[in-house]
Protein backbone atom coordinates (compact mmCIF):
# COMPACT_ATOMS: atom_id res chain seq x y z
CA UNK A 1 0.00 0.00 0.00
CA UNK A 2 1.12 3.42 -0.78
CA UNK A 3 1.78 6.07 1.74
CA UNK A 4 0.18 9.02 0.47
CA UNK A 5 2.37 11.72 3.06
CA UNK A 6 5.05 10.24 0.40
CA UNK A 7 3.50 11.24 -2.82
CA UNK A 8 2.09 14.62 -1.38
CA UNK A 9 5.90 15.57 -0.62
CA UNK A 10 6.56 14.10 -4.25
CA UNK A 11 4.08 16.57 -5.66
CA UNK A 12 5.05 19.77 -3.18
CA UNK A 13 8.74 19.43 -4.50
CA UNK A 14 7.63 18.99 -8.02
CA UNK A 15 4.57 22.29 -8.14
CA UNK A 16 6.78 24.20 -5.90
CA UNK A 17 9.83 23.56 -7.80
CA UNK A 18 11.86 23.22 -4.95
CA UNK A 19 12.39 21.28 -1.05
CA UNK A 20 12.17 24.32 0.81
CA UNK A 21 9.35 25.78 -0.96
CA UNK A 22 7.32 22.44 -0.44
CA UNK A 23 8.63 22.21 3.01
CA UNK A 24 6.56 25.85 3.08
CA UNK A 25 3.03 24.22 1.61
CA UNK A 26 2.99 21.20 3.06
CA UNK A 27 3.96 23.09 6.70
CA UNK A 28 6.68 20.71 7.54
CA UNK A 29 10.74 21.56 7.49
CA UNK A 30 12.90 21.18 4.05
CA UNK A 31 14.85 18.10 6.24
CA UNK A 32 11.28 16.53 6.72
CA UNK A 33 10.19 16.83 2.78
CA UNK A 34 14.08 15.33 1.75
CA UNK A 35 12.74 12.48 4.21
CA UNK A 36 10.24 11.45 3.00
CA UNK A 37 10.95 11.35 -0.81
CA UNK A 38 13.86 9.34 0.15
CA UNK A 39 11.52 7.03 1.87
CA UNK A 40 9.46 7.05 -1.11
CA UNK A 41 12.65 5.92 -2.86
CA UNK A 42 13.77 3.40 -0.56
CA UNK A 43 10.03 1.68 -0.92
CA UNK A 44 10.43 1.85 -4.45
CA UNK A 45 13.95 1.08 -4.71
CA UNK A 46 14.73 3.82 -7.37
CA UNK A 47 15.12 7.57 -7.87
CA UNK A 48 11.62 9.75 -8.52
CA UNK A 49 13.41 12.91 -8.90
CA UNK A 50 15.89 14.17 -10.96
CA UNK A 51 18.26 17.02 -9.29
CA UNK A 52 20.56 18.22 -11.70
CA UNK A 53 20.63 20.22 -13.78
CA UNK A 54 16.68 21.30 -12.41
CA UNK A 55 14.26 19.18 -10.89
CA UNK A 56 12.30 16.86 -12.93
CA UNK A 57 10.47 13.05 -11.58
CA UNK A 58 11.79 9.91 -12.73
CA UNK A 59 9.57 7.72 -15.25
CA UNK A 60 9.04 6.00 -12.09
CA UNK A 61 8.30 9.45 -10.62
CA UNK A 62 6.02 10.53 -13.54
CA UNK A 63 3.89 7.50 -13.09
CA UNK A 64 3.36 8.62 -9.25
CA UNK A 65 2.38 11.42 -9.91
CA UNK A 66 -0.56 11.01 -12.56
CA UNK A 67 -1.56 8.12 -9.88
CA UNK A 68 -2.01 10.93 -7.28
CA UNK A 69 -3.05 13.49 -9.23
CA UNK A 70 -5.89 10.97 -10.04
CA UNK A 71 -6.52 10.24 -6.35
CA UNK A 72 -6.69 13.69 -5.25
CA UNK A 73 -9.80 14.08 -7.78
CA UNK A 74 -11.30 11.12 -6.57
CA UNK A 75 -10.99 12.06 -3.13
CA UNK A 76 -12.57 15.02 -3.55
CA UNK A 77 -15.62 12.87 -4.88
CA UNK A 78 -15.52 11.02 -1.33
CA UNK A 79 -15.83 14.35 0.76
CA UNK A 80 -18.50 15.74 -1.06
CA UNK A 81 -20.60 11.95 -0.22
CA UNK A 82 -19.33 12.01 3.41
CA UNK A 83 -18.63 15.59 4.23
CA UNK A 84 -17.18 14.86 8.12
CA UNK A 85 -14.16 14.24 5.46
CA UNK A 86 -13.56 17.27 3.96
CA UNK A 87 -10.36 18.76 5.06
CA UNK A 88 -10.24 22.38 2.69
CA UNK A 89 -10.94 23.74 -0.46
CA UNK A 90 -10.31 21.27 -3.32
CA UNK A 91 -7.21 22.56 -5.58
CA UNK A 92 -7.09 21.94 -9.39
CA UNK A 93 -4.11 22.11 -11.09
CA UNK A 94 -4.35 23.39 -14.46
CA UNK A 95 -1.85 23.88 -17.37
CA UNK A 96 -3.08 26.26 -19.87
CA UNK A 97 -1.83 29.23 -22.34
CA UNK A 98 -0.79 32.59 -21.50
CA UNK A 99 -3.49 33.90 -24.14
CA UNK A 100 -6.33 32.12 -22.65
CA UNK A 101 -5.73 33.39 -19.53
CA UNK A 102 -5.43 36.75 -20.62
CA UNK A 103 -8.81 36.62 -22.44
CA UNK A 104 -11.68 34.59 -21.76
CA UNK A 105 -10.38 31.76 -19.15
CA UNK A 106 -11.12 34.20 -16.36
CA UNK A 107 -15.08 34.84 -17.24
CA UNK A 108 -15.40 31.38 -18.30
CA UNK A 109 -14.68 29.88 -15.21
CA UNK A 110 -15.97 32.29 -12.35
CA UNK A 111 -18.93 31.10 -11.66
CA UNK A 112 -17.72 27.18 -11.51
CA UNK A 113 -15.05 28.25 -9.27
CA UNK A 114 -17.76 29.73 -7.22
CA UNK A 115 -19.99 27.04 -6.95
CA UNK A 116 -17.97 24.42 -6.78
CA UNK A 117 -15.39 25.68 -4.39
CA UNK A 118 -12.25 25.26 -6.01
CA UNK A 119 -8.91 26.63 -5.53
CA UNK A 120 -7.14 26.92 -9.04
CA UNK A 121 -3.43 26.63 -9.53
CA UNK A 122 -2.46 27.38 -12.82
CA UNK A 123 0.36 26.81 -14.93
CA UNK A 124 0.88 29.01 -17.88
CA UNK A 125 2.48 26.62 -20.48
CA UNK A 126 2.41 27.58 -23.98
CA UNK A 127 -0.51 25.86 -26.09
CA UNK A 128 2.51 23.47 -27.35
CA UNK A 129 3.69 22.24 -24.12
CA UNK A 130 0.66 21.78 -21.72
CA UNK A 131 0.39 18.47 -22.83
CA UNK A 132 3.62 17.10 -21.56
CA UNK A 133 3.21 18.41 -18.43
CA UNK A 134 -0.07 16.51 -17.93
CA UNK A 135 1.48 13.26 -19.03
CA UNK A 136 4.17 14.11 -16.13
CA UNK A 137 1.63 14.06 -13.92
CA UNK A 138 2.35 17.63 -12.72
CA UNK A 139 -1.34 18.86 -13.89
CA UNK A 140 -4.50 17.04 -13.22
CA UNK A 141 -5.11 18.99 -16.90
CA UNK A 142 -4.49 20.72 -19.88
CA UNK A 143 -5.54 23.44 -22.64
CA UNK A 144 -3.41 22.89 -25.76
CA UNK A 145 -3.36 22.51 -29.81
CA UNK A 146 -3.20 19.11 -30.04
CA UNK A 147 -6.07 16.82 -30.45
CA UNK A 148 -4.06 13.66 -29.57
CA UNK A 149 -5.24 12.40 -26.02
CA UNK A 150 -2.31 10.83 -24.55
CA UNK A 151 -3.04 6.99 -22.93
CA UNK A 152 -5.43 6.97 -20.05
CA UNK A 153 -6.66 10.07 -20.82
CA UNK A 154 -9.68 12.51 -23.18
CA UNK A 155 -9.45 14.99 -25.30
CA UNK A 156 -12.43 17.52 -26.19
CA UNK A 157 -12.25 20.35 -28.39
CA UNK A 158 -13.63 23.27 -27.02
CA UNK A 159 -13.10 25.91 -28.95
CA UNK A 160 -10.90 28.29 -31.36
CA UNK A 161 -8.59 31.38 -30.63
CA UNK A 162 -8.73 33.53 -33.76
CA UNK A 163 -4.89 35.59 -34.10
CA UNK A 164 -3.45 37.51 -37.03
CA UNK A 165 -0.32 39.51 -37.17
CA UNK A 166 -0.73 43.06 -35.73
CA UNK A 167 1.40 45.57 -35.45
CA UNK A 168 1.10 49.79 -35.51
CA UNK A 169 0.74 51.70 -38.49
CA UNK A 170 4.26 53.27 -37.88
CA UNK A 171 5.75 49.85 -37.63
CA UNK A 172 3.66 48.30 -40.96
CA UNK A 173 5.02 51.64 -43.18
CA UNK A 174 8.85 51.36 -42.40
CA UNK A 175 8.98 47.33 -42.91
CA UNK A 176 5.86 46.54 -44.77
CA UNK A 177 5.22 49.17 -47.23
CA UNK A 178 5.51 46.82 -50.30
CA UNK A 179 3.11 44.13 -48.43
CA UNK A 180 3.99 40.81 -46.75
CA UNK A 181 7.01 39.38 -49.15
CA UNK A 182 10.22 37.70 -48.17
CA UNK A 183 12.49 41.21 -48.10
CA UNK A 184 9.68 41.87 -45.02
CA UNK A 185 9.79 39.06 -43.28
CA UNK A 186 13.58 38.72 -43.38
CA UNK A 187 13.70 42.14 -41.76
CA UNK A 188 11.11 42.98 -39.97
CA UNK A 189 11.31 41.82 -35.91
CA UNK A 190 8.86 39.89 -34.92
CA UNK A 191 7.69 39.12 -31.33
CA UNK A 192 7.29 35.43 -30.19
CA UNK A 193 6.08 34.58 -26.91
CA UNK A 194 8.51 32.15 -26.38
CA UNK A 195 10.93 28.79 -27.42
CA UNK A 196 8.00 26.61 -27.88
CA UNK A 197 5.44 29.39 -29.56
CA UNK A 198 5.35 28.46 -33.11
CA UNK A 199 2.37 30.74 -34.39
CA UNK A 200 4.33 33.27 -35.84
CA UNK A 201 6.30 30.16 -38.10
CA UNK A 202 2.93 29.21 -39.09
CA UNK A 203 1.33 32.51 -39.83
CA UNK A 204 5.16 33.24 -41.87
CA UNK A 205 4.54 29.61 -43.63
CA UNK A 206 1.22 30.67 -44.54
CA UNK A 207 2.52 33.51 -46.59
CA UNK A 208 5.25 30.77 -48.35
CA UNK A 209 8.02 32.40 -46.14
CA UNK A 210 10.31 29.66 -44.65
CA UNK A 211 13.98 31.57 -43.70
CA UNK A 212 15.07 33.32 -40.60
CA UNK A 213 13.35 35.90 -39.18
CA UNK A 214 14.66 38.47 -36.65
CA UNK A 215 12.22 38.21 -32.98
CA UNK A 216 12.47 39.31 -29.47
CA UNK A 217 11.14 36.67 -26.53
CA UNK A 218 8.23 37.83 -24.37
CA UNK A 219 6.86 35.50 -22.06
CA UNK A 220 3.47 37.60 -21.20
CA UNK A 221 0.45 38.28 -23.14
CA UNK A 222 0.54 41.68 -22.03
CA UNK A 223 4.19 42.64 -22.29
CA UNK A 224 3.14 41.04 -25.77
CA UNK A 225 0.67 43.63 -26.26
CA UNK A 226 2.96 46.82 -24.95
CA UNK A 227 5.91 45.73 -27.07
CA UNK A 228 4.02 46.10 -29.96
CA UNK A 229 1.93 49.34 -29.20
CA UNK A 230 5.53 50.71 -28.75
CA UNK A 231 6.69 49.75 -32.66
CA UNK A 232 9.23 47.43 -30.80
CA UNK A 233 7.68 44.46 -33.57
CA UNK A 234 4.95 42.57 -34.66
CA UNK A 235 3.25 39.46 -33.74
CA UNK A 236 0.36 36.90 -33.27
CA UNK A 237 -2.19 38.07 -31.07
CA UNK A 238 -5.79 37.09 -30.10
CA UNK A 239 -7.62 38.74 -32.04
CA UNK A 240 -10.24 39.50 -28.95
CA UNK A 241 -7.45 40.78 -26.75
CA UNK A 242 -6.91 44.36 -28.91
CA UNK A 243 -9.98 45.51 -30.11
CA UNK A 244 -9.60 48.80 -28.18
CA UNK A 245 -6.37 49.03 -29.87
CA UNK A 246 -7.87 48.40 -32.97
CA UNK A 247 -10.99 50.82 -33.22
CA UNK A 248 -8.73 53.20 -31.95
CA UNK A 249 -6.34 52.99 -34.70
CA UNK A 250 -3.86 51.97 -32.63
CA UNK A 251 -3.14 48.73 -33.80
CA UNK A 252 -3.29 47.77 -37.54
CA UNK A 253 -3.57 43.57 -38.56
CA UNK A 254 -1.01 42.91 -41.46
CA UNK A 255 -3.37 39.98 -43.11
CA UNK A 256 -7.12 40.01 -43.27
CA UNK A 257 -7.39 36.47 -42.89
CA UNK A 258 -6.63 35.21 -39.41
CA UNK A 259 -5.01 31.92 -38.05
CA UNK A 260 -7.64 29.77 -36.35
CA UNK A 261 -5.92 27.97 -33.69
CA UNK A 262 -8.23 25.41 -32.06
CA UNK A 263 -8.02 24.30 -28.08
CA UNK A 264 -8.16 20.97 -26.83
CA UNK A 265 -9.00 20.00 -23.20
CA UNK A 266 -7.06 17.00 -21.70
CA UNK A 267 -7.95 15.39 -18.50
CA UNK A 268 -7.37 11.83 -17.15
CA UNK A 269 -10.19 9.30 -17.96
CA UNK A 270 -10.98 8.29 -14.30
CA UNK A 271 -10.22 12.08 -12.81
CA UNK A 272 -13.74 12.02 -11.01
CA UNK A 273 -17.14 13.93 -10.67
CA UNK A 274 -15.00 17.45 -10.20
CA UNK A 275 -13.30 17.49 -13.71
CA UNK A 276 -16.73 15.68 -15.35
CA UNK A 277 -17.97 19.18 -13.99
CA UNK A 278 -15.36 21.24 -15.28
CA UNK A 279 -15.30 19.54 -18.56
CA UNK A 280 -19.09 19.69 -18.98
CA UNK A 281 -18.99 24.12 -18.07
CA UNK A 282 -16.00 24.01 -20.41
CA UNK A 283 -17.66 22.74 -23.52
CA UNK A 284 -21.04 25.45 -22.70
CA UNK A 285 -18.07 28.17 -23.12
CA UNK A 286 -17.82 30.40 -26.36
CA UNK A 287 -14.20 31.46 -26.62
CA UNK A 288 -14.30 35.12 -28.37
Amino acid sequence: MLNYKLLEALAAVIECDGFERAGDALGVSQSAVSQRIKALEIRLGQPVLVRTPALAPTPAGRRLLNHYQQVRLLERDLTTALPTLESGAPRLRIALNADSLATWWASAIAEFCTQQGVLLDLVIEDQAVGLKRLREGDVAACLCDSDQPIAGARCINIGHMAYSPYATPAYAARYFHDGLNDQAFRHAPAIVYGPHDRLQHRFLERCGYQGPFPYHLCPSSEGFVQLTLNSVGYGMMPCCQVTQQLASGQLISLSEEPLSIPLYWHFWRHSGELINHLTKHLQQVTIA
